[in-house]
């Protein structure tokens, strides 16, 4: 059965992979693992953001960029699909004010914004296009549930794939998808990129070195 697979990019990312070493993940094959061996993945579409650099993380685009490129080039059905990462600074109440002081903060607040538009549009448009006869989401988040609804509607199962071992699937999501699946840490380990990776003109990318 061809199976399309629509990547939640920042949701994968904090809810599975930070803080782990598994972060040169294999999205063909840690999707394979989700679904059953009659289930062909034809298609996987990655949808995230270029993130900006900062002064406490000043190489962060440049291993986002190295992993980027190494999924485009590792993986022949990969699309990636960007939205936008905006910073801008905002005013936020201190929780704890001094007695006298002030009584807010000026802080960098960062959002990303697109990429759960972008997934929904594409699952909806691509299952009425008949581009595959089983989708999968990886994603927790509720704002999801009626592209999975409008999708199932064309006749398509559409599996959602939690990407926390240890937190539960949203509600909206866990009533509306077709069949629900968890990953955990073993299916991450199992679904590594080699290092490096090699890419059409031969040239390498290597795992950051942080990873």
């Amino acid at each position: 059965m061809r199976t399309a697979v629509y990547v939640d990019g920042f949701n994968l990312y904090y809810r599975a992979l930070k803080r782990t070493s598994y972060r040169w993940v294999d999205l063909l094959a840690l999707s394979q693992q989700m679904v059953r061996p009659v289930n062909k993945v034809v298609l996987i579409k990655y949808f995230t953001a270029r993130v900006k650099s900062n002064a406490y993380k000043p190489d962060q685009h440049v291993r986002q960029d190295a992993y980027l490129r190494a999924i485009k080039a590792h993986i022949p059905c990969l699309q990636v699909y960007e939205g936008q990462f905006y910073q801008h600074k905002v005013r936020m109440p201190l929780a704890h004010p001094p007695a006298s002081g002030p009584r807010t903060v000026e802080v960098i607040k960062s959002e990303e914004k697109g990429s759960d538009v972008n997934l929904a549009v594409h699952l909806v448009n691509d299952a009425w296009s008949n581009l595959f006869d089983v989708a999968l989401v990886i994603s927790n988040d509720s704002d999801l549930a009626e592209a999975v609804n409008l999708a199932r509607s064309q006749g398509k199962p559409v599996g959602v794939v939690n990407p926390s071992a240890s937190d539960k699937m949203c509600y909206e999501l866990h009533r509306i998808a077709s069949f629900k699946r968890r990953i955990e840490a073993k299916h991450l380990r199992r679904s590594q990129m080699p290092d490096p990776v090699r890419d059409a003109t031969g040239g390498v990318i290597h795992k950051p070195v942080a990873w």
